[in-house]
């Protein structure tokens, strides 16, 4: 792919507009103050000559501009990984994101990459406009930032939860970037709390790029909502999760303000925000770009129906690969309502209760990989292949030789989970969809979506013929995936 081109007088246009699709694909900034802004930011709009635009904030930091504090751009919906990227400047992004340069550094980043350290700043300065270690400091200073505004932790959990490996660290970056120390910026009405005045849930604001299909996204999770595992109550989405040590129940529901889902989580959970943010983003798919996929997507008239009438539609994603995956076996060869209750006798009799859990219906912690490595499952009404595929999943999980997640490489992944007996290309296109969030990922034997394109030709379809006509699709075949999946009621 080319590396993404800013083209002043369109993004100054879409500046002028204040158009919310077009925030967080650009960044201003103005000349005459040395801040950045948001597409969307009230100010005043400067001059065309007064402004310079950037792919990314942290290519704006880079350029020596500082984060404005009226539109806060550590809000935004942020670049999509994908826009105008390299596969590896994509996969990096996004391993960026799950903290693994903090973790391992940048050696350990490139390993995983497989390229050399020289390469990956020069494809990082060519396509984000900032060498890896910026866009690493930009989501650090961007997720303090946005805890001090939205809530009342202490400034040194603050630190720690962002991934300041120290105090000093956190306020010597805060002073660099503002010109003023963190608390300096706390903003009225949100006191620091004290170490024992914590409150018992912390709440935080999770902004899309417009239009967004929230109704539709809620409803394909709670058709496959897992037993004990999940629910969908109104508008709002719960299911249990566990971080290291910690378990507990995270809420998302749609925000009362704009453009926003605002998500529940228990304070205990606190040091593991930020993995949290990135998990959730992930399972609404709150990075994409609704108009890019659109403007795509339209150029085909078979689709062009659906998408004129479902506007926002998003593709869901996964808290968990693994969850996915034994879900995506689950469902070979039976309807969705099946599956479910098939996973919910595996969550039951595999599942790890759920202490202290005063929310009803939800009582387990979904099975590790090494709980269904080795488990029997007979008596569960489940047929044998399926069972041992299931098995088998879990070994090549836990023993690490496939591996589920968004950062992991979409080939790659297929090709050893293909390679896995009781898996094939359906399910491990749909794999690839939810967990990897493979934006090309098409379960193109799909009977669902065979029939949708059946009733939109009028006639008969084969796999074959299904294939052919979604490469007009690409790269949004996942999309479009949804959207024939939505046509069917």
């Amino acid at each position: 792919m080319q590396p993404m081109k800013l083209e002043h007088n369109w993004c100054y246009t879409a500046l002028k507009s204040r158009d919310e699709r077009f925030d967080g694909r650009f960044f201003t900034g103005v000349l005459t103050t040395g801040i950045y802004c948001r597409p969307i930011c009230p100010a005043t709009t400067p001059r065309s000559e007064n402004t310079k635009f950037y792919p990314s904030a942290a290519a704006a930091e880079e350029a020596g501009f500082r984060p404005c504090l009226r539109c806060r751009p550590e809000s935004s919906p942020g670049t999509p990984e994908w826009m105008g990227s390299s596969s590896i400047v994509s996969r990096a992004l996004r391993l960026i994101s799950e903290g693994v340069l903090d973790d391992y550094g940048i050696n350990g980043l490139t390993e995983r990459l497989h390229v050399g350290r020289r390469h990956l700043r020069r494809l990082f300065v060519e396509y984000v406009g900032a060498p890896p270690m910026a866009v690493a400091q930009n989501r650090r200073i961007g997720f303090a930032k946005k805890l001090i505004d939205e809530t009342g932790l202490p400034m040194s959990e603050i630190a720690y939860c962002s991934g300041f490996g120290s105090i000093r660290r956190f306020n010597d970056a805060f002073q660099k970037m503002y010109g003023k120390p963190p608390t300096a910026l706390r903003r009225k009405g949100k006191p620091m709390e004290s170490a024992k005045d914590k409150p018992s849930n912390l709440h935080l604001k999770l902004f899309y790029r417009p239009p967004f299909d929230y109704d539709s996204i809620l409803q394909f999770l709670a058709f496959r909502a897992i037993p004990g595992v999940e629910s969908v109550e109104g508008s709002t989405y719960r299911r249990s999760i566990v971080i290291a040590e910690d378990a507990g129940i995270l809420e998302v529901s749609f925000g009362k303000g704009k453009n926003y889902l605002e998500i529940t989580i228990p304070q205990e959970f606190s040091r593991s925000l930020i993995q949290i943010v990135e998990k959730v983003r992930q399972l609404f798919d709150l990075k994409a770009d609704p108009a890019a996929i659109k403007s795509e997507l339209l150029k085909d008239k078979k689709m062009a129906r659906l998408v004129a009438k479902y506007p926002g539609l998003r593709v869901p994603g996964a808290w968990d690969g693994f969850e996915i995956g034994v879900r995506a076996i689950l469902g070979q060869q039976v309807s969705v309502k099946a599956a479910r209750t098939l996973c919910g006798r595996l969550v039951e009799r595999f599942g790890k209760p759920l202490e202290s859990s005063t929310e009803g219906d939800i009582q387990f912690l979904f099975p590790y990989p090494e709980d269904l490595a080795e488990a029997d499952m007979s008596g569960m009404g489940l047929v044998g292949s399926r069972a041992e595929a299931i098995r088998n999943l879990a070994k090549a999980v836990s023993e690490g030789t496939v591996s589920l997640g968004p950062s992991f490489d979409y080939v790659e992944t297929i090709s050893a989970l293909c390679a896995l007996p009781g898996i094939g290309s359906w399910t491990a296109q749909y794999i690839a969809m939810r967990a990897l969030g493979e934006t090309d990922a098409f379960p193109s034997g799909d009977l669902g979506l065979l029939k949708a394109m059946e009733a939109i030709e009028g006639k008969s379809v084969k796999e074959k013929e299904l294939i052919k006509m979604a490469e007009t699709w690409r790269p949004w075949r996942a999309y479009a995936t949804m959207y024939l999946w939505k046509s069917l009621g």
